[in-house]
């Protein structure tokens, strides 16, 4: 049997967990807070520190928010910040993240095989069933989205960035300080509304909404929406090596 640490990265929390070969919990999940300010070897440092306090693993899983591509940060939100979500930029992070080999990094840090996905893609490989176009999307501290086709992971595409009305972003009115700021009901009616303007553009088989805000949802969901436990962010780590070919 093959175990994987799996560790997800949000923006206000770092949450980790031991998995089998069937994505099965080795152990509790911890979470502890996302510190702040957080340069990569800060990361680091402390995604080791969580590994101390868990079982051994053969391998590790790690969802990071942003654009990664092949390991690599493209662009991350939150981490370039100076302190965390909707804080001002700071130039230093930036440059640090800015094509941060990750998983390089980290392989040298954990001395073990590492894989670094964006992180609704670590989720959403815990829940894809592998049959038609299946979309995640994962409401928190922004939205996250990964697309699966037939069990396979598509190219990521970072749709929370994209414009959504008034030159503000799907992450702008989706993320945590507007479901704060509207309450659940009117928030809730609102991913309601953002879901059904995008069914026509994806023309899912089935649409899965996760991440630590999907609890929150207080209306009901068409058939072809799944609302699914936060928990399958460290349950997608072994799964997610298959899912992308490696």
């Amino acid at each position: 049997m093959v175990t994987t640490l799996t560790i997800d990265c949000g923006g206000g929390g770092l949450k980790a967990a031991v998995v089998d070969d069937a994505d099965t919990l080795c152990c509790e999940p911890v979470r502890v807070p996302t510190p702040y300010p957080l340069p990569p070897a800060r990361l680091v440092e402390v995604l080791l520190g969580i590994a101390e306090g868990l079982p051994a693993a053969d391998r590790v899983t790690v969802g990071l928010p942003g654009m990664i591509r092949h390991g690599v940060v493209v662009a991350t939100p939150h981490y370039v910040n100076e302190a965390g979500p909707h804080t001002p930029v700071d130039p230093e992070l930036f440059a640090l993240w800015k094509g941060y080999d990750a998983r390089a990094e980290l392989g040298r840090a954990f001395a073990r095989p590492v894989l670094v996905l964006n992180d609704a893609e670590v989720h959403g490989a815990a829940l894809v069933e592998g049959r038609g176009l299946e979309l995640v999307l994962t409401l928190g501290t922004g939205l996250g989205s990964a697309l699966f086709d037939e069990g396979r992971l598509a190219p990521h595409l970072e749709l929370s960035h994209a414009p959504y009305s008034r030159g503000r972003t799907y992450d702008d009115f989706l993320g945590e300080l507007e479901r704060r700021r509207l309450g659940d009901r009117r928030w809730s009616r609102r991913v309601l509304r953002i879901v059904d303007g995008l069914r026509p553009v994806f023309r899912w088989d089935r649409l899965y909404l996760g991440g630590g805000n999907a609890e929150r949802l207080v209306v009901a969901m068409p058939d072809d929406v799944r609302l699914v436990a936060n928990q399958a962010g460290v349950r997608g780590g072994s799964r997610a090596w298959t899912l992308i070919g490696v």
